[in-house]
């Protein structure tokens, strides 16, 4: 039932990490000049291949519980770089004056974007199949703000 969303999950999580990768490359000197772009930069990365690895996980043929550990480790390791990204962002405030909200927004974002793949992994784990529908809102957040964050990196760093 679930197939065709996460081939197209899949296939749109690896061009979009790749448009981010191109990004990063294209302006690397001057996200270099931010403290706080470089973990921004890995975070977003790591959330679409977080995307990427869970959809491929799912078309696995695997017990369900299974599939919840799986995705369970792949999200602790992207909350890991999120972590990472949101003292980055936390210390560049401090560095650079950017606003309280900013830091905040940021990291809190963040943080929502991965939420949904560690509920999944719970339910799934629990031999529950809503954990299908919460990987789905992980999703599709991950690609709004993903978005966002790309063209942060690709066309507002240099205004």
């Amino acid at each position: 039932m679930w197939n065709n969303f996460f081939i197209a999950a899949a296939g749109a999580s690896a061009a979009l990490a790749g448009l981010a990768i191109v990004a990063i490359s294209v302006n690397l000197t001057r996200i270099l000049e931010f403290a706080h772009l470089p973990a921004r930069s890995a975070a977003t990365v790591a959330r679409l291949i977080l995307i990427l690895v869970s959809s491929m996980a799912v078309l696995i043929p695997q017990p369900v519980s299974a599939l919840g550990v799986e995705i369970f480790v792949f999200a602790l390791a992207t909350w890991g770089l999120e972590l990472r990204s949101n003292r980055s962002a936390v210390r560049a405030r401090a560095q650079i004056g950017r606003p309280r909200f900013e830091s905040l927004l940021e990291s809190v974002l963040g943080e929502v974007q991965i939420l949904p793949f560690l509920i999944a992994a719970i339910l799934l784990m629990a031999h529950r199949n809503s954990g299908y529908y919460c990987i789905a809102a992980g999703v599709l957040a991950i690609f709004i703000f993903s978005v966002l964050n790309v063209w942060v990196l690709l066309v507002e760093i240099l205004r």
